[in-house]
């Protein structure tokens, strides 16, 4: 049994295509899978109540199935901060209802459970705590999403050195072509992928190219062609 965090360099920098495309490879192997996302904003109202495109994306590569509210117990309509979308919805976001609502799904025995972070590394709960305190508490390992486009170096470099700073371990990380035409020039392009993997202390899980637009689970099925589990699963 494995379980990860996983965060981005960025907003959009394709964070949950990875995380996605990861649990579908390790379906593939027949294991059982589990993704969270604790938090979410930018969700849609329906007839269920708040769903977030990302945590309907994570649900439908969690085998066995579990619910919505199991998936991403908080969900937030506005596309902004999640401590800023949670104040406006009259919520106040904590690190211990986090911990207390995630850690006994990480007890249930699932091969494979990545927990997706919701925006950079340190994005707000609240004043005082930040959504990277609960890979902390919970001591998962870190795989980190790195949107490929420019000033992507600097900013893998940082996250990595901040995620090391909270006592974490960089279990991997991703490429993720979020900009195609920083790809126009291979030569680059391939120079700042050596640069990464010659920089980040942990090793590289693949690169996922810009995919055509499809349905969620078709994009985690191509996106997992791209992708290698962490060591040991």
């Amino acid at each position: 049994m494995s379980a990860y965090f996983v965060t981005g360099t960025d907003t959009d920098a394709g964070k949950t295509l990875v995380t996605s495309g990861l649990l579908a490879l390790a379906h593939r192997r027949g294991l059982t899978t589990l993704g969270l996302k604790p938090v979410a904003s930018g969700s849609d109202p329906t007839i269920e109540g708040l769903r977030n495109a990302d945590a309907l994306a994570l649900q439908a590569q969690t085998r066995p199935t579990l619910p919505y509210a199991t998936i991403n117990p908080f969900a937030f309509a506005p596309a902004i901060a999640p401590h800023l979308a949670a104040r406006r919805a009259g919520v106040t976001l904590a690190l211990d209802d986090l911990v207390e609502r995630t850690r006994p799904l990480l007890e249930a025995g699932r091969a494979l459970t990545l927990v997706e972070g919701a925006g950079g590394w340190r994005v707000p709960l609240n004043e005082t705590e930040d959504l990277s305190d609960l890979a902390a508490w919970l001591e998962l390992p870190v795989i980190l999403v790195v949107g490929l486009r420019l000033g992507g170096i600097s900013h893998a470099r940082l996250t990595a050195e901040a995620i090391t700073a909270s006592g974490l371990r960089l279990a991997g990380w991703v490429g993720s072509l979020v900009d195609p035409a920083f790809a126009d020039d291979d030569a680059l392009y391939r120079d700042n992928l050596t640069t990464l993997a010659a920089t980040l202390p942990a090793p590289c899980l693949g690169i996922v190219p810009r995919l055509p637009a499809g349905d969620a689970s078709a994009m985690a099925e191509a996106a997992a062609d791209h992708l290698a589990l962490p060591d040991g699963d």
